[in-house]
């Protein structure tokens, strides 16, 4: 429906028509002080009358002015949107061992990010209603993107991310979670959430993993660890078979502190099937809130009355110069037939 932000402007309206009273009642004085100028406007009078009604185009300008004054607005039917009152941050490791492909995604072999994006695309779409970040790490570790409902977005810049643009070689697994919950701390949640996903080989960075997640536990802020690679890979050069494990050096132990300490949990992800579980679980863990926040969408109409007055406005102008123009033509033949009957139009409306 059509509403005005301010429909108190509307009480300037009468302010063309007290200019025009007050200017008839300052001509009426004016015309008892001296009686020709009544019959000057009489003579002004009886030329208009066959003329375009100014006034009245002029006070429907004045209108057009005000409403545009008034902010009108198209206030459109209530929309529901999802709200929850989780803010979720997801840290993802970006370092060189990301790079090790022990995973299969589609019956090809993939390495530890792809796998991760695959995954996590998935989860993301399932946490319609939360707000949710995103991190990398690796020397360092900083914001990929905020908090944020638009999780399309954050899909982008997950799919985005590559392996070494936070450092190549450490892990900085502390300072990620410091970040984390310097972004979730002051955020007015029922829940805070991170989830921390690592191949943890070795640790960079200022804060250790125990004390940023004692930092995490006394800002309300939940940490789900998970620790993924597999356990062992079999290669095959040729001439022989080789056995080793790529997750040797995963920090499982630390892992599973760091999220017992804040009331989480860790996980172990050895292969995509084992990722997706994890997720499903986290999720069971963090279930995404029914509650339903409604807005309006609102679409400003100040523009349209606006160009309908200076349109009108154009019109008036160029109708009072044709106007003009014609009054003139007509006058100058008034006085050259006048002068031909020795007198003008102005003494014989005196005469009568």
């Amino acid at each position: 429906m059509l509403e005005l932000v301010w429909p108190w402007v509307w009480i300037v309206t009468p302010l063309p028509l007290l200019v025009w009273w007050l200017s008839r009642k300052k001509e009426q004085q004016n015309a008892l002080k001296a009686p020709l100028y009544l019959q000057w406007q009489q003579f002004n009078q009886e030329h208009q009358q066959s003329s375009f009604n100014f006034p009245w185009l002029m006070f429907i300008i004045w209108l057009l002015l005000v409403l545009a004054l008034s902010r009108p607005q198209w206030v459109g039917d209530p929309v529901r949107l999802p709200a929850s009152g989780r803010d979720l941050m997801v840290s993802i490791d970006v370092s060189g061992s990301m790079e090790m492909k022990d995973m299969v995604i589609e019956r090809q072999q993939v390495n530890r990010l792809i796998a991760v994006k695959h995954i996590l695309n998935d989860f993301i779409e399932r946490r319609r209603g939360d707000r949710i970040g995103l991190i990398l790490f690796g020397e360092q570790a900083y914001l990929q993107t905020p908090l944020s409902f638009d999780l399309t977005t954050v899909q982008i810049m997950l799919n985005e991310s590559e392996i070494g643009l936070a450092g190549p070689s450490a892990t900085a697994i502390g300072d990620s979670i410091g970040l984390a919950v310097k972004r979730l701390k002051d955020r007015d949640a029922k829940n805070r959430v991170l989830i921390l996903l690592t191949d943890g080989v070795k640790n960079a960075g200022i804060l250790r993993p125990i004390q940023a997640a004692q930092l995490a536990a006394h800002a309300g802020v939940t940490i789900y660890t998970i620790g993924i690679g597999a356990d062992e890979v079999i290669t095959n050069n040729g001439l022989f078979r080789r056995k080793f494990n790529p997750s040797r050096e995963l920090d499982e132990a630390t892992l599973t502190r760091v999220a017992e300490a804040t009331g989480g949990r860790y996980f172990r992800a050895r292969d995509s099937q084992q990722l997706e579980q994890i997720y499903q679980i986290i999720d069971q863990l963090e279930p995404v809130e029914d509650a339903k926040e409604t807005y309006r969408p609102t679409k400003a109409l100040f523009f349209l009355p606006l160009f309908m007055a200076l349109v009108l406005s154009f019109i008036t102008k160029l109708a009072a110069t044709v106007l003009q123009h014609r009054r003139r033509r007509q006058r100058e033949k008034s006085f050259a037939k006048a002068n031909e009957q020795g007198s003008t139009p102005f003494q014989e409306t005196i005469d009568v």
